[in-house]
């Protein structure tokens, strides 16, 4: 901090007033000039979730009898780790056996009627047969001496007769296979609720929640009721991150990502944007969309449905020269006897001849920023380049590291012997002593 003595007394204050004979100074506030990283990012928040969530539910109805047990033999609860094909749970199957039990019969049942259908369509066959050898026989004699009318109407009758309960026959064997096909389908489907009732893991993962207890009863209907909810892998994780739409254009996927969790507020973690969701939602006329953040979890420290700070990194820079956004902002008062010579208010700066009161130029974003040497400061015009908002990359001539960049200043007054009066208070008659004594 440098301190210097004002050309002048400070005028009074709106409340404040000075102390008679004081010796008001000015501290300014600097900063040295320093290279450093630099990045521009968007920040916003997001929940820790899966990559992959797998909900296992019950395609039949029952009352939950016992657990089955996880990979390291204990009884499946939260944070069970389990494999593919494991068992989770048992749902009674009383009802479910005696359907299978039913359902067999009544198939015996069906092949059965089939198998007396097919002999019924032989013997009928045979019938045909015959009655097929007789007209023909009695069309060869005709109606004559050897052959009666009768007769030969009689032989065509049956023939007749025989090829029609051919037909009725295979129509029985039809129907008898038909009723097979579905008493066969009915069992297929008893013994498929039957293995219903054990629950069984799709995928190997870790069970992140469990939603049921042995004797509750599950009904199944249009939606399979939800017994257990798996994680697939925890070493992969998402951030889903809400990203409000005035910033959602410079999101793309691949692009670089921090995120801190409060569960390890000192350590950062990595990752990259997987993709964008289309379906934004709204909230008080504001858009937000989904954002997927990628993250690598071998460490395991990250859990589901931890809240992130993250911040995507829309640029960066290295080792740039930055100085602090209130040193672009500071200017010095017009009466401050610190600023020497013609280098008061918009004056040029003898180092580098630029105007000093430019601000951004066309297409190129400009600046000023004062600098301390010895007892006055000066003016250095510069090219204003990436921000992190605290921080802004400045480029210009004769900028150095090292450089005492003003940020601020603070004027004090010196203490002084005498009181401060405010000349607005009414003045108070002095108190008389006591009378003397005679």
């Amino acid at each position: 901090m440098i301190v210097l003595l004002l050309a002048g007394t400070l005028g009074a204050a709106a409340f404040f007033y000075p102390l008679r004979n004081s010796n008001p100074t000015t501290v300014l506030r600097t900063v040295p000039l320093q290279r450093c990283d630099l990045q521009a990012t968007i920040s916003a928040t997001g929940t820790v979730e899966p990559e992959e969530l797998v909900d296992v539910g019950s395609q039949v109805a029952g009352k939950i009898v016992a657990f089955g047990k996880d990979a390291s033999g204990r009884i499946i609860d939260y944070g069970s780790m389990v494999e593919e094909g494991m068992i989770l749970a048992w749902i009674d199957d009383a009802l479910f056996a005696s359907d299978v039990v039913q359902a067999e019969a009544k198939l015996a049942e069906a092949r059965a009627g089939l198998h007396k259908a097919e002999a019924d369509l032989g013997q009928l066959r045979a019938k045909a047969m015959q009655a097929e050898r007789d007209w023909v026989r009695a069309r060869k004699l005709g109606p004559s001496d050897a052959l009666s009318q009768s007769a030969y109407d009689a032989a065509l009758s049956a023939h007749e007769i025989a090829k029609a309960n051919v037909a009725v026959g295979k129509a029985a064997v039809a129907q008898a296979a038909s009723s097979v096909s579905q008493n066969e389908a009915s069992l297929l489907k008893a013994r498929q609720n039957l293995d219903y009732c054990t629950i069984k893991s799709p995928v190997k993962g870790i069970i992140i929640d469990r939603r049921v207890n042995i004797g509750q009863t599950v009904v199944a209907s249009l939606n399979a009721p939800s017994l257990f909810l798996i994680a697939k892998d925890l070493r992969r994780m998402q951030v889903w991150v809400s990203v409000n739409e005035a910033d959602i254009g410079r999101i793309h996927p691949g692009q670089p990502v921090v995120f801190t969790v409060d569960a390890f507020p000192d350590q950062t973690f990595t990752g990259t944007v997987g993709k964008i969701r289309l379906n934004a939602s709204m909230t008080q006329n504001v858009v937000t969309y989904t954002v997927e953040v990628v993250t690598d979890n071998s460490s395991g420290k990250l859990i589901p449905y931890l809240t992130a700070a993250v911040r995507f990194i829309v640029d960066e820079r290295a080792d740039a020269l930055t100085v602090p956004n209130a040193a672009l902002r500071w200017t010095p008062r017009s009466d401050a006897g610190y600023v020497q010579g013609n280098e008061r208010g918009s004056s040029r700066s003898a180092s580098d001849g630029a105007d000093p009161s430019l601000g951004t130029s066309r297409g190129t974003p400009r600046g000023t920023i004062w600098v301390a040497k010895g007892d006055h400061v000066q003016p250095f015009a510069v090219t204003v380049g990436l921000t992190d908002g605290t921080q802004t990359e400045v480029q210009g001539e004769h900028l150095h590291e090292g450089m005492d960049i003003v940020i601020g200043e603070d004027v004090n007054e010196a203490s002084s012997s005498q009181s401060t009066t405010n000349p607005f208070t009414p003045k108070l008659p002095r108190r008389r002593g006591p009378p003397p004594l005679h």
